[in-house]
Formats: structure tokens, C-alpha cells, sequence
């Protein structure tokens, strides 16, 4: 009896474009350490790093669509510099 051993492959089900960015030698290879000792690949950081730099556009439009619902709040005058550090 033989016992076939399978390496399990991360399979994409929605489409993935390939980029090609240029870095400095040693800071890729620094790179790849960090994600080594976390236990991922650079491309997964870097993955988890484009998701989160994109996501940045929804909070500033989240944050510009509460200023605008909010606009219409007057505190009646204006604070001074101390009034508005006391804690």
C-alpha cells in the first residue's frame, strides 16, 4: 500500500492581477524576513497592506458624509485654546 501525500495550494476563485513594483535589494529581502517570522509571504503582506491602504478612501468619504450631516450643530461661539484642551 503507498500513501500519496498532497501539499495544499491556495486556489483563487476571483480574478487576480499580477503588478511589478522595483525596491531597493535589501529591503525586499528585509521584508521577506518580517513576513517569514509571521509566518506569511510577502505577497499576503502586501496583499493585507494594498486592502488597507484602498480602504483609506472610504474613511475619508465616511468622515466627510458625517461632517455634512453634522454641520448643522453651532456650539454658539467660538472656543478659546484652553477651553478646548480642559479636560
Amino acid at each position: 500500500m503507498h500513501c500519496l501525500e498532497f501539499n495544499t495550494k491556495l486556489v483563487y476563485t476571483d480574478f487576480v492581477k499580477n503588478i511589478t513594483l522595483s525596491a531597493d535589494a535589501d529591503l525586499i529581502d528585509k521584508a521577506r524576513q518580517v513576513a517569514k517570522a509571521e509566518h506569511k509571504t510577502l505577497n499576503a503582506v502586501f496583499r493585507e497592506w494594498l486592502e488597507s491602504y484602498a480602504s483609506r478612501r472610504g474613511d475619508v468619504e465616511a468622515y466627510r458624509a458625517l461632517m455634512e450631516r453634522l454641520k448643522h450643530i453651532d456650539a454658539g461661539r467660538k472656543f478659546t485654546r484652553d477651553e478646548m484642551n480642559d479636560r
